[in-house]
């Protein structure tokens, strides 16, 4: 393929802004990055403002885009939503998942994310019974992402009990039925027929120690699934961690610990309620840990001891999980001022730690480890944040990564880049030409 060249006039290296940056690419990688490199040369690609390798989303679920607004109404708790979170998901057809998702995906690229872990549950029909294509409804969503021009990483989750409370382990009822598939050993025959492609990978999840108990078979699922990223929510909310102790007489990552389910592989999203011997064991293993500041206080399920996690060597990663807001520069920041109300003290994360998180770190932990930087080599990844808004205009440029990260919202974005082939240019899709009212119609499709 033809070389294409472009230029940016800021480029966030890894540990500083450089002025007019070349960045060659072909065949949808990097082949080279030079630095200094005067006014843009003939042929080239402008991209005005600042230049940043792209974003991973590491912790989505698509169809949540659908309750934005609505589980804003009144008051309640984590519970009260999830049971609005599961009227939308008895709604759900491949065909109405495939409109819903193509459009958060493309409000992704819009936002500057490059790749997305979609943390998937949603296998079946609404009574349970598997379709015809038992991944019809994991097909739709690797579709969509391609056809928002974005990377998947599809992390299919078993999820084969409704609940953990001091009495044991519930079974799957009502709109949960569809999320079953019985076993252990179902859900791998099920997942075992997935197949990767030049923009999605399959990775695997246990949605959590709720819908996954010890003998279901933790062990033998990491056999299953070793070598690919695997992700789990970990002790969202104290009830889990209560109910885990009645019947385990443990904490839930204690309990993954016996299995030695716990390895650099690995993620644990949210991970809010630690114990100090629960953050030891996670940093002792390597383990990621996957933050979600603008769900986990819109949720009021608390601020989680990212500082304290990746002090004892977990790498951090960031997700827009129930997309109250799509905005990962908003998930960066969020990261380092809950830290600054948790401590009443400033400065945990330079602004470069929080887009490693947000970029490099993240994407590693979706199984993407040649994305996230702008170097020879790296997927042709990258998203340009404008340094003109009424958010930005103002710091000198080698501030320009400060700017993006504590002023710059999504509505900043003004170019995205996957593999080579702009997605976004000008702040417009260009694959999805009215992506607010793709989001519009798909959701309205759910309520009919």
């Amino acid at each position: 393929m033809p070389l294409t060249m472009y230029w940016a006039e800021h480029a966030w290296l890894g540990a500083h802004v450089e002025p007019g940056v070349l960045i060659e690419v072909r065949d949808g990688l990097i082949t080279a990055v030079r630095a200094g490199d005067g006014p843009p040369p003939s042929g080239a690609e402008v991209l005005r403002g600042l230049t940043l390798p792209g974003l991973a989303n590491a912790h989505s679920h698509a169809f949540h885009r659908a309750l934005r607004g609505t589980v804003q109404v009144g008051a309640g708790t984590f519970w009260t939503w999830r049971e609005v979170m599961y009227q939308v998901a008895s709604r759900l057809t491949p065909d109405s998942y495939h409109a819903l998702a193509r459009a958060v995906y493309a409000e992704m690229a819009l936002a500057g994310v490059t790749a997305v872990g979609e943390f998937h549950y949603l296998h079946h029909g609404p009574d349970g019974t598997p379709y015809a294509e038992p991944n019809a409804m994991g097909e739709a969503l690797i579709a969509a992402a391609a056809d928002a021009g974005i990377r998947i990483t599809l992390l299919d989750t078993a999820y084969l009990h409704g609940g953990l409370s001091r009495a044991g382990y519930q079974p799957l009822t009502g709109p949960q039925l569809r999320f079953g598939d019985g076993t252990a050993d179902r859900w791998h025959e099920r997942w075992s027929r997935l197949k990767g492609r030049e923009h999605a990978r399959i990775g695997a999840a246990i949605h959590s120690v709720r819908a996954f108990s010890d003998t279901d078979g933790y062990e033998r699922f990491a056999q299953y699934t070793e070598g690919v990223p695997v992700h789990i929510h970990l002790s969202e909310q104290p009830a889990e961690n209560e109910a885990c102790a009645a019947v385990h007489g443990c904490t839930p990552t204690e309990l993954l610990a016996r299995s030695g389910f716990w390895k650099p592989t690995v993620t644990a999203v949210h991970a809010t309620h630690l114990t100090d011997g629960d953050i030891g064991v996670l940093g002792g293993a390597g383990a990621g840990i996957c933050m979600c500041p603008t769900t986990e206080r819109d949720l009021a399920d608390g601020i989680g001891p990212a500082l304290a996690l990746q002090r004892a060597g977990c790498p951090l990663s960031l997700g827009s999980d129930s997309h109250a807001v799509i905005d990962l520069l908003e998930e960066a920041r969020a990261l380092e001022l809950d830290e600054r109300l948790r401590t009443r003290t400033r400065g945990h994360w330079t602004a470069a730690a929080l887009l490693r998180a947000a970029a490099e770190d993240g994407h590693a932990s979706l199984g993407w480890p040649e994305a996230g930087r702008l170097e020879a080599g790296a997927l042709a990844d990258f998203t340009t944040v404008s340094l003109t808004s009424v958010r930005t205009a103002g710091p000198v440029p080698r501030l320009a990564a400060e700017t993006a990260v504590f002023a710059a919202t999504a509505a900043d974005v003004r170019e995205t880049v996957v593999g080579g082939r702009r997605v976004v240019r000008a702040g417009e899709h260009t694959l999805v030409p009215d992506v607010p009212g793709a989001l519009a119609a798909a959701i309205a499709a759910l309520r009919e």
